[in-house]
């Protein structure tokens, strides 16, 4: 055993509260630029990428787990693993019973996005199992520069990566940028769907350098955006559905995108 140990058993214990203050507050995770993942799996992601958690608050009752003690062998100091009861661990989360263990992380710093790259951007997407569902997504379909407007939900929200399952740690992930500007200045393809859009999302090329770009769940994209797209898309619904729930949307999308560079590449 190479990281730091401790013990907390009591509720009370200011760390705690801290605890539950981040897994309640995106103002107070913003300002302390941190994230907190729920679960084995969040952190074996978190890990893979090379990020080093802070801190692992262990459940006392799942310490003998297989999977926690593998996921313990990984880990060295700086790192401390504070052990926990289980009723400690379940004030710090929203989940109706505590899972194995909650892990305090640094929030991934975006990296610069190359010019020409596809990217999905994203205005005012307010509910997090959308968000992560779209992030999702976006990883499983290879685009991998993501763009969120000042208004979207907290994309590292417990929600958020509960939703995202490890998406967040292979996405370059721009919080609170300026979509309006970065339209403005991309020079690939620039599409908005749009209910009322003129032409198909399939009878768009999407091969070469496109951002999408995905509005809030009620008011759509707004006027400022739609004013810089090069074509506003609809996607075809021949049945009796009005509209696409967003996470659906850019799911179609990104995947049609899939398509075409399939059947480019076997041409």
């Amino acid at each position: 055993m190479s990281y730091i140990s401790k013990t907390i058993t009591s509720a009370h214990n200011d760390e705690i509260k801290q605890l539950a203050r981040l897994a309640q507050s995106p103002r107070e995770r913003r300002k302390q630029q941190l994230m907190l993942l729920e679960g084995i799996h969040l952190t074996e992601s978190c890990l893979d990428a090379g990020i080093v958690p802070e801190r692992v608050y262990l459940n006392e009752a799942a310490q003998a787990h297989p999977e926690v003690q593998a996921l313990l062998r990984r880990l060295s100091a700086p790192t401390v693993v504070v052990t926990v009861p289980e009723a400690v661990l379940a004030k710090a989360t929203a989940l109706a019973s505590a899972g194995e263990l909650l892990a305090l992380c640094p929030r991934p710093q975006a990296r610069p996005c190359p010019e020409a790259a596809s990217r999905v951007m994203l205005e005012d997407i307010q509910d997090p199992g959308n968000l992560g569902t779209i992030l999702r997504c976006a990883a499983a379909a290879g685009v991998s520069e993501l763009m969120l407007s000042k208004g979207c939900v907290d994309v590292y929200s417990p929600k958020v990566l509960r939703a995202g399952m490890g998406a967040h740690f292979v996405l370059n992930i721009h919080e609170q940028a300026d979509l309006c500007a970065e339209l403005a200045r991309y020079e690939g393809r620039k599409l908005v769907t749009h209910l009322e859009g003129s032409t198909s999302l399939y009878a768009q090329d999407l091969r070469g350098p496109v951002a999408f770009v995905f509005g809030n769940e009620g008011a759509g994209v707004s006027a400022e955006a739609l004013a810089l797209a090069d074509a506003r898309v609809r996607i075809p619904m021949p049945g009796h559905a009005e509209s696409l729930n967003v996470a659906m949307a850019a799911t179609v999308c990104l995947f049609e995108r899939v398509r075409q560079l399939e059947t480019d590449a076997s041409s």
